[in-house]
């Protein structure tokens, strides 16, 4: 299947200069949304945590820690979870943030995954990492439906595998 005929691309979007990626098509055909949790699933079946970051990982997360009953965690924006947390501060091509993850979210040594939907910088990835090694985690590998080659992001993130499925 050619899951990339199932990605939009939408320009100037949020600002000018950036192509803002679509995933909507995507989570819009069954065939195409079950396709991609299948092919995350080869990628992540020996995790002992699932984690999502903050927002549209959530519409893969969801559904791999439930096809894998493996927990899930959240990674989110500041002042975004309600219980005690650690955070990471990064920066976008267009603004700087702050994630948060609760301090409970994963167990020291735990293997752990992260899924977002795109990697097209190495900022928020890198964040989520550095979470989850403030909670003694081990991040096993980030995985993401579209890995933007064309960016630079390789010395940030030379330590940690990523999966991409396009």
């Amino acid at each position: 299947m050619e899951l990339k005929n199932y990605i939009r691309d939408i320009k100037d979007f949020p600002i000018e200069w950036i192509i803002f990626k679509d995933i909507t098509p995507l989570l819009q055909n069954t065939i195409a949304f079950n396709e991609v949790i299948e092919r995350f699933s080869e990628f992540i079946k020996e995790a002992d945590v699932i984690i999502g970051l903050d927002a549209r990982w959530f519409l893969f997360a969801w559904a791999l820690s439930y096809k894998l009953s493996k927990p899930l965690s959240i990674v989110r924006k500041k002042w975004k979870l309600p219980y005690n947390t650690v955070s990471v501060d990064y920066e976008l091509e267009y603004w700087k943030n702050t994630f948060d993850i609760h301090i409970d979210a994963i167990n020291p040594w735990d293997k752990v995954v992260i899924i977002d939907d795109l990697l097209a910088t190495w900022w928020t990835a890198l964040a989520a990492c550095q979470l989850v090694e403030k909670l003694w985690g081990i991040v096993q590998s980030i995985n993401v439906v579209i890995d933007l080659k064309l960016l630079n992001k390789k010395n940030e993130l030379k330590n940690y595998k990523i999966n991409s499925i396009l």
